[in-house]
C-alpha cells in the first residue's frame, strides 16, 4: 500500500531537574550546596531514508516521545541525558506543523538530518545559586519542558521526469516499456492509485527517475477525483511527458485534453508551467491517429513543445521520446525552479514563551522559562539602557503582574536566571 501523507504526534523529551542537596559527613553538618545539574531531556530528529519509498509504517505508530533527562543527585551528580528518537522517513517528506500547516523541514536526501525538537535543558543543582548572602540556596532549576507538536508528514516523489495525462492514455504501458517497473494495467479509469517509479536507462548510459503520477482529472487541482491526492508529486519534477491518446478512443479531443491538464497544472501551481514538455501522442497502431497527431503538432509546436507519434503497446516512438527528454535534462534551464518556496514554521518568539514562579522561604521569588531566558542572553544588564530594557520586558510580559499575584512585597528578593534583584514597585 502507497501512503503519502500521515498525521503524527511528537515530543522533546523534558530536561531533569536540578537536585537540591548539601554536603554531610561526619562531623561536617553544615556543609555547602553540592546539588548536581539535571539531564538533557532527548530530541526528535527526523532522518532521510532511501531505502523506504513510502509512510506506511506510520499508520500503526502516530506517538513519537524522546527520553526525558535524569534529575541530578547529592555529591555534585549530574543526571543522565535523554536518549533521541530518530525518525527515518523516505526522501521527498515534507513535515508540516498540522495547525499552522507551516513547513518545518524538507527531507530531500539520503541521510539527512533535521532536528525538529531539542530536547529541554537540564536544571541546575542548588550548587550553582550559592552567594556571599545566600550560602545554602534551597532552591534547584527545574527540568526545561520540551515541545510537542501534531506534525503532518507529506511525501512528494522525487523524480526527474514525470509522466501526466488523463487516466487511461496508456502512462502505465509507457513506463512498464522505457523502465523495469511493473505497473498494473488494465483497460479502466484510475486503474493506476498509487504513483509508480522507475529508472529510464539511455544509450548515452545516463539514467533518470520516471514517475507514473495517477488520478490527474480536469478540476483535481481542486480536489475532484484522486488527482489533489497526487498533484504534490509533480511539484519536484523537472520536465513532464504528456500522454495523450491520439487514437480518440474514447471520444475525446486530444487537444482539449492536453489543455485541460495543462491548466490543472497551473491552478495547483503556476511554476509548473514553466517545466519543458514533451507530448507522447499515443495509440498510434489505431486507425485514425494521422489527423489528431498533426493537429497536435500545429497546436504545439509553435510553442516549443515537442510532439511525437508514440504506441506503448508496441514500443513505437518511445527511444525518440527518451532521448528528447535526455537532451532536455543534460541542458536543463538555470532559470527553473523546482523547488516551491514555502512557508516555514517559527518558534514561537521568545517574548510570548511561557514562564514559571517558584517561592522558596516566603520571600525568594524564582522567575524561569525559555523567553527569559533568551532575553537574558541579548540584554547587557551593566548598561542602563540595558537594564531599563530588562525591566520593561518584565512589566510587559506580564511577569511583574504574575509576581504581584503570587504576594510580592517591596524588599523580596527576585530571581531571573543569573541575575537577583530586591523588588521596589
Amino acid at each position: 500500500m502507497f501512503v503519502d501523507r500521515v498525521k503524527i504526534h511528537i515530543k522533546g523529551g523534558d530536561g531533569g531537574d536540578g537536585c537540591v542537596s548539601f554536603y554531610r559527613a561526619k562531623y561536617i553538618t553544615h556543609g555547602g550546596p553540592d546539588g548536581g545539574d539535571g539531564g538533557k531531556g532527548g530530541s526528535i530528529i527526523f532522518v532521510g531514508d532511501e531505502n523506504m519509498n513510502t509512510l506506511m509504517d506510520f499508520r500503526y505508530k502516530r506517538m513519537f516521545k524522546a527520553e526525558p533527562g535524569q534529575a541530578g543527585a547529592k555529591r555534585n551528580r549530574f543526571g543522565k541525558d535523554g536518549a533521541d528518537v530518530i525518525i527515518k522517513v523516505p526522501k521527498g517528506t515534507v513535515i508540516k506543523e498540522a495547525q499552522t500547516n507551516k513547513v518545518m523541514a524538507d527531507i530531500t536526501q539520503n541521510g539527512e538530518q533535521k532536528v525538529i525538537i531539542k530536547g529541554g535543558k537540564g536544571g541546575r543543582g542548588n550548587q550553582h545559586f550559592a552567594t556571599p548572602t545566600r550560602q545554602a540556596p534551597r532552591y534547584a532549576e527545574r527540568g526545561q519542558k520540551a515541545k510537542e507538536y501534531d506534525v503532518i508528514l507529506e511525501l512528494k516523489l522525487i523524480a526527474d521526469v514525470g509522466l501526466i495525462g488523463f487516466p487511461n492514455v496508456g502512462k502505465s504501458t509507457f513506463l512498464s516499456m522505457v523502465t523495469n517497473a511493473n505497473p498494473k494495467i488494465a483497460n479502466y479509469h484510475f486503474t493506476t492509485l498509487s504513483p509508480n517509479l522507475g529508472v529510464v536507462q539511455m544509450k548515452t548510459g545516463e539514467d533518470f527517475v520516471l514517475a507514473d503520477i495517477p488520478g490527474i482529472v480536469e478540476g483535481a487541482s481542486q480536489g475532484v477525483g484522486l488527482g489533489i491526492e497526487f498533484l504534490r508529486h509533480v511539484e519536484r519534477t523537472k520536465a513532464f511527458i504528456h500522454v495523450v491518446d491520439a487514437a480518440s478512443v474514447e471520444g475525446d479531443d486530444p487537444v482539449e485534453n492536453v489543455h485541460k491538464i495543462n491548466d490543472e497544472l497551473y491552478k495547483y501551481n503556476p511554476e509548473l508551467m514553466k517545466r519543458p514538455q514533451v507530448i507522447a501522442a499515443n495509440k498510434c497502431d489505431i486507425p485514425g491517429w494521422e489527423e489528431n497527431v498533426e493537429r497536435l503538432k500545429a497546436e504545439f509546436e509553435p510553442q516549443g513543445i515537442k510532439v511525437v507519434a508514440i504506441s506503448a503497446a508496441t514500443n513505437r516512438g518511445l527511444t525518440e521520446v527518451i532521448d528528447l527528454i535526455g537532451d532536455i535534462l543534460r541542458n536543463y534551464p538555470d532559470d527553473i525552479v523546482f523547488e516551491e518556496e514555502y512557508d516555514e514554521f517559527d518558534e514561537v518568539s521568545a517574548g510570548n514563551e511561557p514562564f514559571e514562579i517558584e517561592v522558596f522561604d516566603g520571600n525568594y521569588y524564582v522567575v524561569t522559562g525559555v523567553g527569559v531566558e533568551k532575553m537574558m542572553g541579548y540584554t547587557n544588564l551593566e548598561a542602563e539602557k540595558g537594564f531599563a530594557f530588562f525591566q520593561k520586558y518584565l512589566r510587559e510580559k506580564g511577569i511583574i503582574a504574575a509576581l504581584e499575584e503570587k504576594g510580592i512585597k517591596e524588599g523580596d528578593t527576585v530571581r531571573v536566571y543569573d541575575m537577583e534583584f530586591t523588588y521596589y514597585k
